[in-house]
């Protein structure tokens, strides 16, 4: 499906470990239950990838690879788990069907509609792979599922508990943010640990964010800035799960803890948790992003989210790129596409240096 199969990561969730672990310290019953059964599925979904990766490099065969389509073409299907378990489940929506009237089936055609377009009109990518790659999504995955996910196939959409989180096609840039992660796996084979791990996950959070600033027509200064507002339920205190504007801002709620995202590299968490703090850290590029964005003005994807994706694109993206190697591709990308001095070049200085990372 994707061209760097053999360097696939596990899947991407978009609540992080350390989300769900306090709500097992800390919820209800209920709660509790509902946060070990998401992480039961997570885990099992990452096991059951590891082992197709060993299969597939035991026998020689890579994973297969989409027929693909010509020109920019919108293919999309929402199925139903119908709080099942089983994937994909019942078809719920095709391609140019009209609406359903089910909010979550709804919304997940239409943010892989506005994904799709995105990509399509700002990067003339065809899809997430540049192949014309079908979108498919599950909505109404398991009993109170308190995540969403990309599996390198379809996205798929819990409930939530109603308690703690929404449904999970309720934000546009959650949705925006997993099919990133396609994108990421198709150009780079960054690994999902530790800066680089971090560097994916911010990747999804930027194209995330642009996406839905494209879909709102929000300028860089007019956006939120929030990665996944409107999830949280009512009740818990915090606006979001993430914040690129002001990282450890997004809540602070007795049930959930802290945010503990960075925005300087003086405080970058080293842990072996999540991967290497793979969600925790991604506030430092996040931030960056956002500085520079807002620096230059106007809609960020023009100019700054396009030195991203071309810097996520170069080939001199390695497997283990940190920080400081991607700030410098793109203050490269920056100087080559809008000039040295430019001020969009001196902007992706700034911004880097504000964060601790000096290009």
């Amino acid at each position: 499906m994707c061209r760097h199969t053999h360097h696939r990561n596990p899947i991407f969730c978009i609540v992080p470990p350390y989300v769900l672990d306090e709500i097992v310290q800390k919820g209800s019953a209920k709660q509790r239950s509902a946060a070990m059964q998401t992480k039961s599925v997570d885990n099992t979904f990452r096991a059951l990838r590891l082992a197709n990766q060993a299969a597939r490099r035991a026998t020689g065969h890579p994973a297969p690879t989409p027929t693909p389509t010509p020109g920019p073409m919108k293919a999309r299907t929402v199925y139903t788990a119908n709080h099942s378990q089983t994937l994909p489940g019942d078809v719920a929506r095709a391609e140019g069907q009209s609406a359903t009237g089910d909010q979550a089936t709804d919304e997940a055609y239409d943010g892989l509609g506005a994904t799709f377009d995105f990509f399509a009109e700002k990067f003339e990518r065809n899809s997430i792979d540049d192949s014309g790659m079908a979108l498919i999504a599950t909505v109404h995955f398991g009993q109170d599922y308190n995540n969403a996910f990309w599996n390198s196939e379809q996205m798929v959409f819990g409930d939530g508990d109603g308690e703690i989180f929404n449904r999970f096609t309720i934000s546009l840039d959650i949705i925006g943010h997993e099919l990133a992660h396609g994108v990421t796996e198709d150009e780079s084979q960054l690994q999902y640990f530790n800066q680089s791990g971090a560097l994916n996950e911010s990747m999804s959070d930027v194209f995330g964010s642009l996406i839905k600033q494209f879909a709102g027509k929000q300028t860089a200064n007019d956006a939120n800035w929030l990665i996944g507002d409107g999830l949280l339920a009512r009740g818990i205190q915090g606006v979001a799960l993430r914040s690129m504007k002001d990282p450890g801002s997004a809540f602070d709620d007795p049930l959930l803890g802290k945010d503990p995202q960075p925005k300087h590299m003086q405080d970058f968490v080293n842990t072996f948790s999540d991967n290497g703090g793979v969600h925790i850290n991604s506030g430092i590029p996040n931030h960056a992003f956002y500085l520079i964005a807002t620096r230059i003005g106007g809609y960020a994807w023009d100019k700054a989210g396009r030195i991203w994706y071309d810097a996520l694109r170069d080939s001199r993206v390695r497997p283990n790129t940190g920080f400081q190697r991607f700030a410098r591709i793109t203050h490269d990308v920056a100087a080559r596409q809008f000039g040295v001095g430019s001020t969009e070049h001196q902007a992706v200085a700034d911004g880097w240096a504000e964060v601790g990372i000096a290009v």
